[in-house]
């Protein structure tokens, strides 16, 4: 290689990115963005680097992003949600954009199951009461999943899995996905207005569209059964976070347990920190050890299949 030729370069929206992956991509330059990159740094960055790929970790990637990214061939999202990425303003640039589909599925379905757990046992409350120094053997009553219903919307390879965990748990699973064509064994496809109607637990597992945008609003909740569970490991703007609080607070629903919000780092102050009966954490739902792995290894494999299709069709 000449002394002025550089490697291509790959912009990870980041400070990390797993070493299997790294090694991947050993005919690139890897570059990263930081822990949390503002739109101005990732812009920065593309005009400085100019890079052929970007792999999303954190954040958006817009059309001002991709024009300042002249030589873009691909954005490949670092996991399974790709609506932090403007499709259409991609699609008219002829830049691929590409998702590492089932990459953190077991993760996610496991967090889905530790809220929904921790929404039926109350975990983090007995566990702060206890510090405090109390003993509510006499007062407290757990929800018993067993025979309860489960209502899953979104049937893709999280959905499944958390599917597949209700059965074991000797729930009755019933789901809504209009691109589902069958249902796993021990599932069945219903409504979504049979779904809120029916489930004690409601759990969230599908993407995020300008359709389904804050689809469960007041109207929806009002369709609950009284004192259901909400799980959401999905996207925030599913959810119309105001009507949420609403029905918390009422005791119309039970409990929340919540990974994604409607902006994120979640606005602080925010209602939620001020209610007893809602769980949140960080959106680290599919951030695992083996899930960093598999969607480091995901998105490289989509940077690489594309940046070597369009070489030979260049060729």
């Amino acid at each position: 290689m000449g002394a002025t030729a550089r490697k291509p370069v790959v912009l990870v929206t980041a400070a990390d990115l797993a070493p299997q992956a790294l090694d991947m991509l050993g005919d690139f330059e890897v570059v990263f963005a930081g822990k949390q990159p503002t739109e101005d740094d990732i812009v920065a960055l593309c005009t400085h680097h100019k890079p052929v790929a970007i792999i999303v970790r954190y954040g958006k990637v817009n059309a001002r992003i991709m024009d300042a990214a002249g030589n873009l061939q691909v954005i490949s999202k670092h996991g399974s949600g790709i609506d932090v990425i403007d499709q259409d303003a991609a699609a008219a640039r002829g830049i691929a954009v590409r998702a590492a589909a089932g990459a953190n599925a077991a993760a996610v379905a496991e967090h889905a199951w530790a809220l929904i757990l921790a929404c039926a046992k109350a975990v983090p409350q007995l566990d702060a009461r206890m510090r405090a120094g109390h003993w509510d053997k006499a007062t407290h009553k757990s929800v018993e999943l067993e025979g309860r219903t489960l209502g899953l919307v979104g049937l893709g390879a999280i959905g499944r899995r958390a599917a597949a965990i209700g059965v074991a748990f000797g729930m009755n699973v019933i789901a809504f996905d209009p691109y589902a064509k069958e249902a796993p064994a021990g599932v069945r496809l219903v409504s979504l207005g049979e779904l809120y109607a029916q489930a004690d637990v409601v759990s969230l597992h599908c993407p995020l569209t300008a359709e389904n945008r804050r689809m469960l609003n007041r109207d929806a909740f009002s369709c609950f059964k009284p004192g259901a569970i909400l799980v959401n490991t999905a996207r925030g703007g599913l959810i119309d976070e105001t009507a949420l609080a609403e029905v918390l607070v009422s005791g119309q629903l039970r409990a929340a347990g919540l990974d994604s919000f409607d902006m994120e780092p979640m606005t602080t102050p925010h209602p939620f920190q001020g209610i007893a009966n809602v769980i949140l954490s960080p959106h680290i739902g599919g951030v695992s050890d083996a899930a960093y792995v598999n969607m480091g290894k995901g998105a490289a494999a989509n940077v690489l299949a594309v940046v070597d299709e369009r070489a030979r069709t260049a060729a």
